[in-house]
């Protein structure tokens, strides 16, 4: 976990951006609204990007915790051990999406491995906004990183 870097003030968007240029490979955030019985999150796995598929009308801290829980999965690279979902998008081609991976998909160690690494990227993020984990922005920058920013995750 300390190998990760953090952004400073703590942000998820610049996080996964992060993520991303480390692993040499685009992610792209899509917000969905609306979407009553399926996961608040879903990582679909294409042969050109990831895409972390995030509700859009929660509050910023569950998008920014839906963000981390996605990005967590591809950090312990659960994406590259599920089955393609086709069911959960059915409009686009198999030879498209590798895979498709959300709550409903993934084992459940597989969901608290996520989970966990979720919550300590945060716990770590609000450590250092507070300097309490090394140098940090202080509690407004702090109060900013977990609560969001209007229009913004």
């Amino acid at each position: 976990m300390a190998a990760l870097d953090l952004p400073d003030p703590f942000d998820a968007v610049r996080f996964v951006a992060g993520l991303a240029e480390r692993r040499g490979r685009p992610i792209e955030l899509i917000p969905v609204s609306g979407r009553p019985n399926l996961p608040c999150g879903l990582l679909v796995t294409t042969d050109q990007a990831d895409c972390i598929l995030y509700s859009a009308d929660t509050t910023p801290l569950h998008q920014q915790h839906i963000l981390l829980h996605e990005a967590a999965h591809l950090i312990c690279r659960h994406d590259q051990s599920a089955p393609a979902a086709k069911v959960l998008l059915p409009h686009l081609g198999s030879d498209l999406v590798q895979r498709v991976l959300g709550r409903t998909v993934y084992t459940e160690p597989q969901e608290r491995e996520a989970e966990l690494v979720a919550s300590m990227i945060l716990h770590r993020a609000v450590l250092d906004a507070t300097g309490r984990g090394g140098e940090g922005g202080g509690r407004a920058s702090w109060t900013e990183s977990v609560f969001g920013r209007p229009g913004g995750v």
